[in-house]
């Protein structure tokens, strides 16, 4: 976040960016009769806006790269592309938001982390067709700018692209009186990444005898928060302050809930770098079935087999508070896998070794064999 809608500067000083001129003026000959009404009076704090933007400034230049220009506070992010390294780049873009998990931060009062969760929605699409994220964009929007509340949420989006090694380039945030409440507030982002052409991961890549791998999720990540919020707090009637066993380390339910997206980015392209990589799903709203589909060309299927992992906790209490069937779980829920990589069987040893040694939990989860371009899941879950 470093632009605020309607903040005061360069551009909309009486004055001008220098001070010693102004560039219009707006006169009246009749007498002021009563106090005018300002933009403050209709819920807009342009001095807010201005106060947030410069708490964030410290953690935004951590995530600086060497391709960009400027500093912050220009209508426009620039960066240099180093066509240098690459024969034939190709931009590749990905937007996203968080969801209802907002709704938990605020119910909480917790906002520094679902940043992260915002950055890693748009950081791991991008990473999903090989390419390198470059910076990121944001957008929050709020009923009220309280300055440290959107600090706390630009400091999450910040470390998310430290994590991911992209710049945060720019970003605009929006004051909404009437819109939405003085406590509540929604955010989104833009990433661009870079990949090289004939570097692009695709179906096509795909082929019979790979090996599909999994990465272990951090959580829920970002999706299913609305069945989530009916399931638990809504016909659960259960409290976030509530501590469950199962979670371990005296967690409360909304702090498990809150858990940060992982995100995947640098552990993908190093694996990328290390091994024969043919296809990477990122697994979201879909779950593993929806999302590992798409990765396939039509004359294959992959078969993961549940038996290889064990769900987090928080999947099981899901389910057996909402009653849900196994296949609405997995079309809603990534199950404990955040991405799947397909590799060729060959690769597939230094691929686990790869992601072990980044401290990544991953393993094979199942294969690539002859079919119709569908996902098979066998097996079942460890339960206990």
């Amino acid at each position: 976040m470093t632009h605020v809608s309607e903040r005061s500067g360069a551009g909309s000083s009486p004055t001008g960016a220098g001070g010693d001129r102004q560039p219009w003026t707006a006169g009246t000959s009749r007498p002021t009769r009563k106090r005018s009404v300002s933009y403050a009076d209709a819920g807009v704090s342009i001095e807010a806006g201005d106060r947030a933007v410069e708490l964030l400034k410290s953690k935004v230049r951590q995530t600086r790269r060497p391709e960009v220009l400027g500093d912050l506070g220009g209508f426009a992010g620039l960066f240099r592309l180093d066509t240098q390294k690459y024969k034939n780049p190709i931009l590749a873009s990905s937007t996203d938001g968080v969801g209802t998990k907002l709704v938990i931060a605020q119910q909480m009062d917790i906002h520094d982390t679902v940043g992260i969760d915002l950055v890693a929605m748009v950081v791991d699409d991008l990473v999903a067709c090989g390419a390198e994220p470059l910076f990121l964009l944001d957008y929050i929007a709020t009923g009220e700018v309280v300055p440290d509340k959107v600090a706390e949420i630009g400091a999450g989006i910040a470390d998310g692209c430290r994590y991911a090694g992209c710049a945060l380039l720019g970003g605009e945030t929006a004051e909404h009186p009437g819109v939405l409440r003085p406590d509540e507030y929604d955010i989104s982002a833009t990433g661009v990444g870079v990949v090289e052409e004939s570097e692009i991961l695709s179906p096509e890549r795909v082929e019979v005898g790979d090996v599909v791998i999994a990465m272990r999720s951090s959580g829920l990540h970002s999706n299913g928060y609305s069945l989530v919020r009916h399931v638990l707090l809504g016909a659960g009637r259960m409290r976030l302050d509530v501590v469950i066993d199962d979670f371990g380390r005296q967690r409360t339910l909304g702090e498990e809930l809150l858990t940060p997206t992982k995100i995947y980015a640098q552990d993908c392209l190093k694996l990328i770098a290390e091994a024969e990589v043919r296809a990477l799903a990122h697994v979201t709203g879909g779950g593993i079935p929806g999302n590992l589909v798409r990765i396939l060309p039509e004359h294959v299927d992959a078969v993961v087999n549940r038996s290889t992992w064990r769900p987090q906790p928080v999947f099981d209490l899901i389910q057996s508070k909402g009653r849900i069937e196994d296949p609405e779980m997995e079309a809603t829920f990534n199950m404990g896998v955040g991405m799947f990589a397909i590799v060729s069987a060959e690769d597939a040893d230094r691929a686990l070794a790869t992601l072990t040694g980044r401290g990544v939990e991953a393993w094979q989860a199942g294969e690539i064999i002859e079919g119709s371009g569908t996902v098979q899941m066998i097996g079942q879950h460890t339960r206990g």
